[in-house]
């Protein structure tokens, strides 16, 4: 037998359009698109997003459905940064389907998400998170009365290595130095330098002196995990029936939680309006980080009921506040204590941080490659409209995210055809015969126990 040899790579071959490879597609990103083509929202994307281009000048633009698609699919994926979605798009074919890209059109460039961002300011991309409500509302899985606050700590795409003084604008290194100087270290070595650094008192970094030259917006704070990064706050606001985020506000990370709980539910309101919802927000539900006389009273002004913990404080004066401060935070105490107030406690942990969880961990947006608090705005509300698509598609088919096996029945019953359906939960199905096979017989070949059963 003979050495195969490879062709050459500069060898043109011309190849039929029937020859070229076809994806049947994917059951998700196929119902999905039907889902958003029956609410037109291709449509409303280019009509809102028309006052931003030229007329008839230039080439055309990528359609503005295009860019907030793989948007989506950077929350569908779990993929983080602009870069690993235009490949991923450009090397999927069922993903090039979902895009509407033609067999020999080139997916959109990183760069050019880039500037479409830039171009579109951050008003447009709240229009269309609150067309996403809309399709939810007019499916009914929008209810809106009764709405829980939380909030989580997204990393800044800057290093705290970088920082500089506000004052002198002095890094990290220099700032030191002078400190070792006026203590007496004339010319100091660098590992002289970072014993003193380590061992000085009174060693504190704060927002009011410190900040990034490259992300300005971003603010000192301690993330989940315990690590201090440069990072913005993120506030969701969830519709605790439906499970749905009817608002997601990104602030500095140094704003405390009581400063952003009004501002958050107003937003949430009026996204509900913009959805077509009737419905007013009457109770708000949040851990004892919101807790403040002062939002307590702003809440009673705007007809909210609050279902707040108060943490354990000393006995208070009410002496020279505010007039209705006491009595809202009497009757939001006597709330709380109820059965109500502890089932409503109960789904706020439960359903809010779900909502985090899939945003943030399985959805990519703990970590931004992006800078400027609008600019991170931007690229979140479309993150969080993937996750409330991805409740309407398990109401609606049993499947939220193309990656989910949560039964391949539910497979079958999203396909178009059932053969289709079987390519793809015949994977699924034998992926847990062997699971329960291994828990069963561990000492045994499952492999080969597996493809017999197949």
């Amino acid at each position: 037998m003979a050495v195969g040899r490879r062709e050459s790579d500069e060898q043109v071959e011309w190849v039929m359009t029937t020859d070229l490879p076809k994806s049947p597609g994917h059951p998700f990103y196929r119902k999905l698109n039907g889902v958003l083509r029956e609410s037109g929202f291709d449509r409303f994307c280019e009509q809102l997003c028309a006052p931003y281009y030229a007329e008839r000048m230039g080439r055309p633009s990528i359609p503005p459905g295009v860019y907030f698609r793989m948007l989506l699919v950077g929350y569908f994926e779990g993929i983080e940064s602009q870069r690993g979605i235009a490949w991923r798009c450009s090397d999927s074919l069922a993903l090039r389907e979902f895009l509407g890209m033609k067999v020999r059109q080139a997916s959109p460039d990183h760069s050019s998400l880039t500037v479409i961002r830039k171009r579109l300011p951050v008003e447009v991309h709240e229009q269309v998170f609150a067309k996403v409500l809309s399709i939810a509302q007019e499916k009914g899985l929008l209810k809106g009365g009764t709405v829980a606050v939380d909030a989580t700590t997204l990393e800044a795409n800057a290093a705290m290595k970088s920082i500089v003084r506000k004052d002198s604008g002095e890094d990290w290194k220099e700032y030191v130095g002078k400190l070792a100087k006026e203590a007496g270290l004339e010319n100091p070595t660098a590992e002289e330098l970072r014993r003193f650094d380590r061992k000085r008192k009174g060693k504190k970094v704060s927002n009011d002196d410190w900040q990034s030259p490259s992300d300005p917006d971003s603010r000192i704070a301690k993330m989940k995990d315990g690590d201090t990064h440069l990072a913005y706050k993120a506030e969701h606001a969830v519709d605790l029936k439906t499970e749905m985020v009817v608002a997601a506000q990104v602030y500095h990370a140094d704003q405390a939680d009581s400063e952003t709980l009004i501002e958050t539910l107003y937003a949430a309101q009026e996204n509900l309006r913009e959805a077509g919802s009737e419905q007013n927000i009457q109770e708000a539900v949040a851990d004892k980080g919101y807790h403040k006389a002062d939002t307590l009273a702003d809440c009673v002004e705007a007809e909210l009921r609050t279902y707040i913990p108060e943490p354990k404080r000393k006995r208070r004066t009410w002496r020279g506040k505010r007039e209705g401060q006491q009595e809202a935070v009497y009757a939001n105490r006597r709330r709380c204590k109820g059965e109500r107030g502890k089932r409503l406690q109960r789904w706020r942990s439960e359903r809010v941080e779900r909502s985090f969880a899939h945003v943030c961990e399985t959805g990519g947006a703990r970590r931004s490659w992006i800078r400027g608090l609008l600019e991170v705005t931007k690229r979140y509300l479309i993150q969080v409209a993937g996750h409330n698509l991805g409740i309407l598609m398990r109401k609606l088919f049993g499947i939220g995210t193309p990656r989910s096996l949560q039964g391949s029945s539910c497979v079958l019953l999203s396909s178009d055809s059932p053969w289709e359906g079987l390519h793809f939960a015949l994977p699924c199905m034998l992926s847990r015969l062997e699971r329960i096979l291994r828990l069963k017989w561990p000492r045994h070949d499952v492999v080969a126990m597996t493809q017999a059963a197949a």
